[in-house]
């Protein structure tokens, strides 16, 4: 065994704020709402549900990740967030339409109580959407500076000793970085400049590291990804991680394409087509939003199936996907796919997927365990890029220069042996000869 590594403990309050209080994130706080009064289990947590082989198999030591390491109790957990159209959390949660009335009505005195605070927001970058409950000021840092003060103002008046943000807000029009995100200095006077490269996410994300804030992106936003945002991470001494949330077409093929690619089994095409309904899929319908999307998910395949290692089995491979705006399927996400893959002698098969998911249920667990495992990151002392949380995300970021892991199975083999390793326990290998030595 290692030496463990020091954490500190998840004494008081955690404050867990999300920029955006829509589908995704109503859902998340009802669910832990309900979880505490035990009306549900909670379904899709790896903090929660999973457990953690610890040892050799012949000793049967398998505790919860949430009796192994020391996670934040989910009664110390305090919600907040910013939103430029919900008033509160339950107004929202009805508006979108996720959970039914009879699961909310138990839950809405808490959910009243979740006040928005006016989000920074601009419709130049989520051209679908009308912000009415937004902030003003004479300069993006100015708004910078309205976020640190509430989040001042929130740690001080729920009692929180910590607080982590995780992006719950809609997707961004796609944009490639620029000079202004090559350095803190460059970006910092970009905020005093009101810079128009600069997003709102990017925004959030400065003022919640500036407050030594952990912040993780559920979006496909370009917002902690860039120099800028990772010198200050850095410098800082705080969590990040990113990008978009991993749930439903994505998810699926990041567990299907490493099972072709480990039986040597070649695809000529994979054709991914999604309608969705929600405020999610409203704001996709505009041709920016989409294009961060669509690099977002188009990114998974290439990096599994390596097509430059199996030229014979890849590298002609036609991908395409596409997210089509359908009110009436609301949350109701249907994600259909096409996959035309080839064996032996190169015959050719098909395989046809109709996944009628429901996306902001696929998604509120994802943003327990991300403000979990993002907190006790920075009770450990971590810093910068968290690529151990890789197995939360569409587009994973990695460190400059190499290449993010996507194979889901590997990702979450990576993410268990770092809690081994921080906890001083011997990683899994799966190895196992031991077992047949004499």
């Amino acid at each position: 065994m290692s030496k463990a590594i020091d954490i500190r403990p998840a004494k008081g309050k955690l404050g867990v704020l999300t920029p955006g209080m829509g589908a995704v994130a109503t859902t998340f706080y009802a669910g832990v709402f309900a979880l505490r009064r035990g009306l549900t289990e909670p379904v899709g947590t790896l903090t929660q549900m999973g457990h953690i082989r610890l040892g050799k198999r012949t000793e049967d030591r398998q505790p919860l990740i949430k009796d192994f390491v020391p996670l934040t109790d989910l009664d110390d957990i305090v919600f907040g967030g910013w939103d430029p159209i919900s008033e509160n959390a339950y107004e929202a949660a009805m508006t979108a339409g996720v959970l039914q009335e009879k699961d909310l009505l138990p839950l809405k005195a808490e959910m009243e109580a979740i006040q928005a605070m006016p989000a920074v927001f601009d419709q130049k970058w989520v051209k679908k959407l009308e912000g009415k409950f937004v902030k003003t000021g004479a300069t993006k840092m100015d708004l910078a500076e309205q976020l640190m003060a509430d989040m001042d103002t929130f740690k001080e008046k729920n009692g929180c000793d910590r607080l982590v943000m995780v992006w719950c807000a809609s997707t961004e029009v796609y944009e490639e970085p620029s000079e202004v995100h090559e350095t803190l200095a460059a970006f910092e006077e970009g905020l005093r400049n009101n810079d128009e490269r600069i997003s709102p996410s990017q925004i959030y994300a400065y003022a919640a590291l500036k407050k030594k804030v952990p912040f993780a992106n559920g979006a496909p936003n370009l917002t902690v990804d860039v120099p800028a945002i990772m010198e200050l991470a850095m410098e800082n001494r705080v969590p990040i991680a990113g990008k978009d949330f991993k749930t439903g077409q994505t998810l699926m093929k990041t567990i299907l394409a490493p099972g072709f690619k480990a039986r040597m089994l070649g695809l000529h095409g994979w054709f991914s087509t999604n309608i969705l309904g929600n405020r999610d899929g409203e704001v996709l319908d505009d041709p920016g939003s989409f294009k961060s999307k669509e690099v977002s998910k188009l990114s998974v395949l290439d990096t599994i199936l390596q097509p430059d290692k199996y030229p014979s089995l890849y590298k002609d491979l036609y991908h395409k996907v596409r997210i089509n705006y359908y009110p009436p399927r609301g949350d109701n996400k249907e994600g259909w796919d096409n996959i035309d893959i080839f064996g032996w002698m190169g015959y050719p098969m098909q395989i046809k997927i109709d996944f009628l998911c429901r996306d902001s249920i696929l998604a509120a667990p994802i943003v327990l365990d991300l403000a979990l495992f993002m907190d006790l990151a920075a009770r450990a002392g971590q810093r910068g890029i968290q690529e151990w949380l890789s197995f939360y995300f569409k587009s994973p970021q990695a460190a400059p220069g190499l290449y993010p892991e996507h194979d889901i199975f590997i990702q979450q083999t990576k993410l268990k042996n770092t809690l081994r390793h921080w906890m001083g326990e011997d990683l899994i290998t799966h190895l196992g000869t031991e077992y047949y030595e004499e």
